[in-house]
């Protein structure tokens, strides 16, 4: 079996549904005030990660990411009752914990770009940027602790946080662990560390929105479960994505995570296969071979089609979770056209 027979990209993913321009229209003069308070130069870098203006500070009228962890938080809101404000402060606050995240990520993985710019090390330095991430990470807890309900805030967005200090520091180690024998990463450990890494940060936008909100103890512990949830499905899809995904519309370099042998969920399934060619598989992996002939045995070892199925069992279980509690209507409905554009691609 060829390549191209094999491993056919992924097609595009859906248009991004109407609620993430309000929520980011609702959000972004907040956000703006917020950074606003940080020193010129470090509120300059901070302009320049949310994709605001250019080195120099230059504006360039871009709304920057997607926000889809903003309007998590403001939907957590709605759907237990509360107006789209009452969730704005939390919006505000795990939009500069995200920005905060990715700052160091880049660093720590050595990414010199985003969004198809150099990363913020690149283009001020490495100590500017941790920095600039140690000010938003600041700013993001000086927000949620102002706002009214931001106490109980401040506890789950810190719990938010170490589990994302953990799963992050699980993916640097799986780097140096072997792709077969004993010391493998097997697919229970990625989930784990996806959930940390990913989920955590979801779960917390989602439910920290419904506590400003006012919500229950019962709905802000079920839109956190159905944002760990998503926070896997989302990582599996971007892992399916980095494989077998397009260039053009990924943005990311055909095989990227299979040239740079990162332990991707597709990867480690095919790995778990007893066909021949997941042995196969790991003697490439091992050598350092081809990533295009990577891809093919992967997706003939079965990663491609475990990892559509580990998506689909994660998506059903963020329905469940938000089936469990009763949810306002249109917040539900949003939050269900957001789970499509997130994950449903292949599915």
């Amino acid at each position: 079996m060829g390549p191209a027979a094999a491993s056919a990209p992924l097609p595009a993913p859906p248009a991004a549904p109407a609620v993430l321009d309000r929520c980011r229209a609702l959000v972004r003069p907040a956000l703006d005030e917020a950074v606003g308070r940080l020193h010129p130069w470090v509120g300059e870098m901070a302009a320049y990660s949310f994709g605001w203006c250019e080195v120099g500070g230059t504006p360039v009228g871009a709304s920057g990411g997607k926000g889809v962890r903003q309007a998590l938080a403001v939907l957590g809101a709605e759907a237990a009752g509360a107006p789209a404000r009452a969730g704005v402060a939390a919006a505000v606050s795990v939009e500069l914990v995200h920005t905060f995240s990715l700052l160091h990520d880049d660093i720590m993985d050595g990414d010199p770009t985003r969004r198809s710019r150099p990363t913020v090390w690149k283009a001020y330095g490495t100590g500017p940027a941790v920095l600039a991430g140690d000010a938003l990470f600041a700013l993001a807890v000086e927000t949620l602790a102002a706002a009214p309900g931001g106490a109980g805030g401040v506890r789950l967005l810190s719990r938010a946080l170490a589990e994302l200090v953990h799963g992050q520091a699980d993916d640097l180690l799986f780097a140096a662990r072997p792709w077969s024998g004993h010391g493998r990463v097997r697919p229970e450990a990625y989930r784990a560390m996806a959930e940390g890494k990913t989920g955590a940060l979801l779960g917390c936008a989602a439910a920290l929105g419904a506590v400003l909100g006012g919500a229950p103890e019962a709905t802000v512990t079920a839109l956190d479960r159905a944002g760990r949830h998503l926070g896997i499905a989302f990582q599996v899809i971007d892992d399916l994505l980095g494989v077998w995904g397009d260039p053009a519309v990924t943005g990311k370099p055909v095989h990227g995570d299979l040239r740079a042998g990162k332990k991707t969920f597709p990867v480690l399934a095919a790995l778990e296969s007893p066909a021949p060619a997941a042995r196969r598989l790991a003697r490439l992996l091992e050598s350092g071979g081809d990533p295009a002939e990577a891809a093919v045995l992967a997706e003939e070892a079965g990663g491609r089609a475990a990892a559509l199925a580990e998506a689909r069992r994660q998506v059903s279980a963020v329905e469940a979770a938000l089936a469990g509690v009763p949810l306002r209507t249109r917040a539900a409905g949003d939050l269900r056209s957001l789970l499509d554009f997130l994950v449903r691609r292949d599915l």
